[in-house]
């Protein structure tokens, strides 16, 4: 007779067979005659968890939450209760997140330094209110402050009886005299040269002038120009991004979630870029459409055309 068919358990063996669930668990799946592929088909489990499980070797096995899942798995496809095993899991490996529990019958005894620490506490707060009250004390016998005289700078002294003699008004102090009024340089000229136009139509098309002449952007790139990082680069890596957002000058760049929730919202400067992860769902705001061009793959596909947008439909 086979040695091991002699400790095969001779009925169903529950969760609490063994010296750990580990062991139930193998007991419970040979007894059932199944494989550990057998359970990792079924299941969608590795073998070699399967198998550190049933070993117990916690080394190999990934993250606490993933174990917990994988034993719960595990007992429910053998028809035994996921949470009573999960619970005799915890038995050999507690959770070093959880508060220890008291042991039962044991006295708790107050930490003598306890004492003297609320004392010093008190000695505290009566030295801080005696050193007020004395201070309160001082100033009460203080002589009381001079007093200004009754005329400061030739000011007209008051009348006890309740009237006030107003005097002469007083000069305005240097800064706070009125500046000159400014002349707009080139504004004389303009309006002279037109005739139909005043002072203020001059002065709006030389403001309108100065600000074309002013190079408040990139130049726009050519459809299909590779893409040059002249910013501080966020988001993903290059090799794992498709679509990458590049300011052409100051704007603000805001990446939702397909539930809403915010992924990315910063200020951008001119050349500053974001690579979109691969994530599905993402759609992106802007302010302005022209001052965010789009590159896909790498390439210059043209600024948005938008203000709100998917990331999938950007790559279409």
């Amino acid at each position: 007779m086979d040695p091991t068919e002699a400790l095969a358990p001779s009925e169903e063996p529950s969760l609490f067979y063994g010296p750990d669930v580990g062991a139930a668990l193998k007991a419970a799946r040979e007894f059932r005659g199944l494989s550990l592929q057998d359970v990792s088909d079924a299941t969608r489990i590795r073998r070699t968890y399967l198998g550190a499980i049933e070993d117990m070797r916690l080394e190999e096995l990934p993250s606490r939450p993933f174990t917990l899942g994988y034993i719960k798995a595990y007992a429910k496809h053998l028809d035994l209760d996921p949470e009573e095993a999960v619970n005799r899991f915890k038995d050999v490996s507690p959770d070093p997140d959880e508060p220890l529990r008291a042991p039962v019958g044991v006295r708790r005894e107050r930490d003598p330094r306890m004492g003297a620490i609320v004392a010093t506490g008190v000695l505290i707060v009566v030295a801080i209110v005696l050193w007020n009250i004395a201070q309160r004390a001082i100033n009460d016998d203080a002589p009381p402050p001079p007093t200004a005289p009754e005329t400061v700078g030739g000011a007209t002294p008051v009348d006890p009886t309740g009237t006030m003699a107003v005097g002469a008004p007083l000069p305005a102090p240097v800064e706070a005299s009125t500046p000159a009024v400014y002349k707009t340089p080139g504004l004389e000229a303009s309006a002279a040269a037109d005739g139909s136009a005043d002072a203020v139509s001059a002065a709006s098309k030389l403001r309108r002038a100065a600000e074309a002449a002013a190079p408040d952007a990139e130049p726009p790139l050519n459809a299909g120009a590779a893409f040059i990082a002249s910013g501080a680069v966020h988001g993903a890596d290059a090799g794992v991004s498709t679509v990458t957002f590049q300011a052409r000058k100051a704007t603000t760049l805001i990446v939702r979630g397909s539930d809403g929730s915010v992924y990315f919202a910063r200020a951008l400067a001119a050349g500053d870029a974001y690579r979109a992860p691969a994530i599905k769902g993402l759609a992106v705001e802007v302010p302005d459409p022209s001052a965010m061009n789009v590159f896909v793959a790498n390439k210059l596909k043209g600024p948005m055309t938008s203000t709100t947008a998917t990331v999938a439909s950007l790559i279409d």
